[in-house]
Formats: C-alpha cells, structure tokens, sequence
C-alpha cells in the first residue's frame, strides 16, 4: 500500500495544479475580453454628433491652424446665450473665451481645454482619423480624447450653466486654446502675457491630465492630476566627438539615479493613494519613507521612482563640420528652478570641454496642485458618485505635462480629470492610430463633468480660497 502513497500524491497535486492553472488561463482571458468587447449599441446624442463635428475639423498642429475649430466652438456658445470672443496669438492660431459672472469675484472655476491635436495620416487607422465614424459603439478619431472629447464636456457643462439664466455663486470661465501640443507658447503662455484679464479671478482650474484605470467597464482608480515633471530641452556642443562621448558617459549615472532626490509631499499622498491597487508595490508605496528608511527603494518600478528623481537623458551624438552636438533632456521636479538644473548641467559639461548651444525648451517650476482643497473634494465626491465602487485619489504625472503647468506657476490649483472611462487599449491610440472613445462612457463623462461645474456654481457651500 505505500508505494502507492507517493505516486497519488504526484497525481493529486499534478490535478491541483492543472485545475490551478486551468482556472489562471480562464479568468486571464476574461479580464483580456472584457477590454475588447463592446456590449452596447451606439446612442448617438447630440453631445456625441457634436463630437462629431468637431474632430471632422482638422485642428492638426503643425501647422496648427485652430481658427476654425475655435469658430465652432464659439457658434455652440452664442447659440447658448453666451458671449464668445475669439482671441488670435498669431494668423490663425485662435482661442475662445467666455464668462459666466457670478455674485462673488476671486473664486472663479475655469475649464480649459486645447483645440489643437497632433497630426495623423490615415495610414494604418481602423477609421479615417478625421471622418468622426463611429463603429462597435466607438467614436474614432483624432482628439477623440486628446482633448476634444473632454473639450465638449466641459463646453457642454458650461453651456448648461448659462441656459439656467441664473447667476452663479461664482466664477465660471470657458476657454480653448492653441498650440497646447507644440509646448503653449501661442496659446496659454501667450494669454497670460498678453490677456490676463482672461484669468482674472480664478481659483481653480479643470484640464486634461486626469487618469482613469478600468477593468471589466469598471473604473478601479480616478486619479486626479495634480502636476507633473518638468521639462528642460538643450543642444550641447563639442569640438570633437570624443568629447561629447566622454561627456555622455559621464552623465550616465544622472540617467538612471539610485536614490531618491526629494519626496514632495504630494507625491507620497499620491503613491499611498495607490498602493491598493498594486498588488507587488503595495507596501512599498504606502509608506514611501518608510521604504527609503528600509532600503527597499531600488525594489520600485522606474516610473514611481523617477517622481522622486532629477533625472537626465541624452539622445545620440550627431556628427557635423564644427564638431559634434547632442540634445539632453532634463526631467526635473515640478519645483525646480530650471535655471539652476541648466547651470549645473553647463558646468559640468564644461570639465569635458563641452558648452551648451542653445536652450531649446524650459518649463517649471510648476508646484504642485494641494489635494486637500474643497475643489479636489468636490470632484473625488462626484467621481464617486458617477462611478460607485471607485477608488479615488490623486496623480501625479512623470512622462507628460500639459498647459496646466503655466497656470500652477501662477498660485491656480489646476486638476486633470478624465471624466469618462478609458480602457488600456483606448489610451493607446493618444498621439497615435485609431484614437477613439467609448459613447455611453462619453456620455457618463458628460454628466459627471456637469454635476461638479453645477455644484461649483450654484451650491453657497462649494469651494471657497481656503
């Protein structure tokens, strides 16, 4: 009887393992289907056939021509009784502006949004990028969610504040943009210096930027952007291609730090926040002095770590008549001086006979947007709302930044909010092909979009300047 102990415990836990691994396949698949399966029909509602109409105007940029997209937008608002104006940086790159007075000043919401998109061939899309077609209950197109879709949710919002012909409690300001995809410099950077009249009055601001995670139609984190990295952009040059190669491999420990630079308060709250959710970092991230303390800050993805890192990257070393040159990217902290991370960067380039050439772009410093306001509060409440069973909570950006930065550097508490779930695949298609957006989670962006711009309004309780 004992020799057949063994064997029918081999064969027992062999079943175990096959059931096992049998039951892993099965819900993996399950969790892969329910990204690609769309159950529901299309609705198409007069906010999706102004979506529509909408991504059907090429706004591409370059060459950034946003005239006729902000002529749209100013028709939706006029046919709503409200006033528009349309503000030109330059021949052709156009923003719309509109203001809805309320009974205080100085407490003011503004929804911005960009009408510019990057540019698109039709090469290798599902759908012609700027056709507006809709097929398996997607709308496809380019800006379907960078930032067009957000852009009529918020328009709409605030279109339905104007038809209440009520005054507000405060504030509230609708403006679109240009050239948000080619750095703001004709768009929200040209506004503030030219017509700060504009933002006269503002506390808050609602942009892009927000994260939405889903899995199985259902959003498990909302994560409410609060700032991001900031970029510097440099060209340097050598007189020979050995030295800019010694520069390069000098700067190779900047490219990927070790240790942690500084942890802004911000980004602790935003790490804790999501620790839930991440089943292999959770205890990491829940308390990261804690990990720092214990040595364990290696053990985090490079992603979470460079939110606590100045990091450096540099491109490849190009070769010409005068010598050799090579772009560095600084990725800072959103409070860095970037003046002082150019400085440090000139002089050390200088010990290997390298200058820096020319400075190509510099953002910051932006600090970050206080998650303890009663604006952030407001939206995690009605994100809640529209969403039961969502985690909510901040974030924090580390490979992209968006015109928010220009209005943080201000003294305006700016949130990125994606009202509408995004699933993995969607979110592939932002600055590449087949761009597109669910239509009933449009349609539930909508109506959460309008319920925190209606609250802010007209409830004598919502945000006030803490």
């Amino acid at each position: 009887m004992r020799r057949w102990i063994l064997p029918l415990v081999l064969l027992l836990a062999g079943g175990a393992f096959i059931a096992a691994l049998r039951f892993y396949n099965a819900r993996s698949k399950q969790e892969l289907e329910s990204q690609l399966w769309i159950p529901k029909p299309a609705t198409i509602t007069p906010a999706v056939a102004l979506l529509q109409q909408y991504v059907r105007i090429d706004t591409s940029n370059p060459p950034g021509n946003e005239l006729a997209g902000a002529r749209f937008l100013a028709g939706i608002l006029e046919k709503n009784g409200v006033r528009a104006e349309i503000i030109e940086s330059a021949p052709g790159r156009a923003s719309v502006y509109a203001r809805i007075a309320g009974r205080q000043h100085g407490n003011g919401l503004l929804l911005l949004n960009h009408i510019d998109v990057v540019p698109a061939t039709k090469n290798g899309w599902t759908r012609p990028p700027f056709a507006g077609e809709v097929f398996l209950n997607q709308l496809y197109g380019r800006g379907a969610l960078d930032m067009k879709g957000i852009a009529i949710c918020e328009l709409l919002a605030f279109a339905e504040i104007a038809r209440t012909h009520r005054t507000p409690e405060r504030d509230v300001v609708f403006l679109a943009t240009p050239d948000e995809e080619s750095g703001g410099s004709k768009g929200v950077a040209w506004l503030l210096e030219h017509r700060p009249d504009l933002f006269e009055g503002i506390r808050y601001a609602i942009n892009e930027g927000g994260i939405t995670e889903t899995t199985r139609e259902h959003i498990t984190y909302f994560g409410i952007e609060i700032g991001t990295k900031m970029t510097v952009k440099l060209r340097l040059r050598a007189h020979d291609r050995a030295s800019m190669q010694a520069l390069r491999i000098a700067l190779e420990p900047f490219m990927n730090p070790v240790d942690p630079e500084r942890v802004l308060p911000e980004v602790r709250e935003f790490l804790h926040d999501l620790a839930p959710l991440r089943i292999e970092q959770g205890a990491l991230l829940d308390d990261i002095p804690r990990t720092i303390e214990a040595s364990k800050f290696w053990l985090l993805p490079s992603g979470y770590c460079e939110l606590m890192q100045n990091v450096v990257w540099a491109a490849k070393i190009e070769s010409d008549p005068r010598g050799a040159t090579m772009q560095v990217n600084l990725f800072n902290l959103p409070d860095e001086n970037p003046e002082v991370r150019i400085a440090w960067l000139r002089r050390f380039a200088e010990r290997y006979g390298v200058t820096v050439d020319a400075v190509l772009e510099s953002s910051g410093p932006a600090p970050l947007s206080s998650r303890h306001t009663p604006m952030f509060a407001l939206i995690a409440s009605e994100a809640a709302r529209q969403y039961p069973g969502t985690r909510t909570g901040s974030e924090v950006l580390v490979a992209s930044s968006n015109d928010s930065r220009y209005l943080r550097a201000r003294g305006i508490a700016a949130y990125g909010v994606m009202p509408f779930l995004t699933d993995w695949y969607q979110t592939q298609g932002i600055h590449s092909i087949d761009e597109r957006v669910r239509i009933d989670w449009f349609n539930g962006g909508l109506a959460l979009m309008q319920r925190i711009t209606n609250r802010f309004a007209f409830e004598s309780g919502a945000p006030a300047k803490p």
